[in-house]
């Protein structure tokens, strides 16, 4: 069994209050959870209304299709509205 784990760090555009900013991450947790197979949820810097920490999980058999998936959904995160990716961390275990 392979898990892949994803940490994404994004910068909120034009976000001035929490509330633009949870409307912000809420759109882009449905976008990716919709698109892919996989687990997100947003888990740090939850008071601050420009940042965004989300954490990505993946379980498979192959590392190969695990790795690839988690590239795909960041593909998708470069491209979000409303936000700009500023890092990422991938682990496989």
């Amino acid at each position: 069994m392979i898990v892949g784990v994803m940490q994404v760090e994004l910068l909120i555009h034009d976000a001035m209050t929490l509330k633009d900013k949870r409307r912000v991450v809420k759109s882009i947790k449905d976008r990716i959870s919709n698109a892919f197979n996989v687990s997100i949820a947003e888990v740090d810097e939850l008071d601050r209304h420009r940042k965004a920490i989300l954490g990505i999980s993946m379980v498979g058999n192959d590392s190969d299709y695990v790795r690839n998936s988690l590239d795909k959904v960041l593909n998708c995160l470069r491209s979000a509205r409303g936000a700009s990716l500023v890092d990422c961390q991938i682990d496989l275990i």
